[in-house]
């Protein structure tokens, strides 16, 4: 029983780490209630296992954009290597996004020539939990932010 609890504690600690970890780097723009909203752009940079991430949120309506399938927002990121002079152009990837009230979306990434882009759903007000699970060559790795909307 004393190493079931330990282990549960262990495993706790860790995912709050590396969540915390992973926000380390989150550089928001614009109103902090939504940003994506006025027109700004969102942004959230981060470093994980020698891979550096540059997140950007905006809202489709802001880019005089519509999406067909009624999506109200458009996650990219950027990706590199060691260092942000080396962009990495091939990855695959998908994208976790999990509403205040728990729903989830998942979206796979498009390669845009080195930008991975998907479309997503904001319905309601509150933070979302963002969830990007990427594949460069053989190495995986994840970044876990919050995005703030409304």
């Amino acid at each position: 029983m004393k190493k079931w609890i330990v282990f549960a504690l262990t495993a706790t600690i860790m995912s709050i780490s590396s969540f915390a970890t992973a926000s380390e780097g989150h550089k928001g723009h614009g109103d902090a209630k939504d940003p994506a909203s006025k027109g700004a752009t969102f942004k959230h940079e981060a470093m994980v296992d020698g891979i550096h991430s540059e997140f950007q949120i905006m809202s489709l309506e802001s880019m005089n954009m519509k999406d067909p399938e009624g999506n109200t927002h458009h996650i990219m990121v950027k990706l590199f290597r060691n260092n942000p002079k080396e962009q990495v152009k091939e990855a695959v990837g998908k994208i976790k996004v999990i509403s205040p009230s728990g729903k989830e979306q998942i979206g796979t990434l498009k390669n845009y020539s080195g930008i991975f882009a998907a479309n997503f759903t904001f319905p309601e007000k509150g933070k979302y939990g963002i969830i990007c699970l990427l594949k460069v060559k053989d190495q995986k790795v994840v970044f876990k932010f919050w995005y703030p909307h409304g």
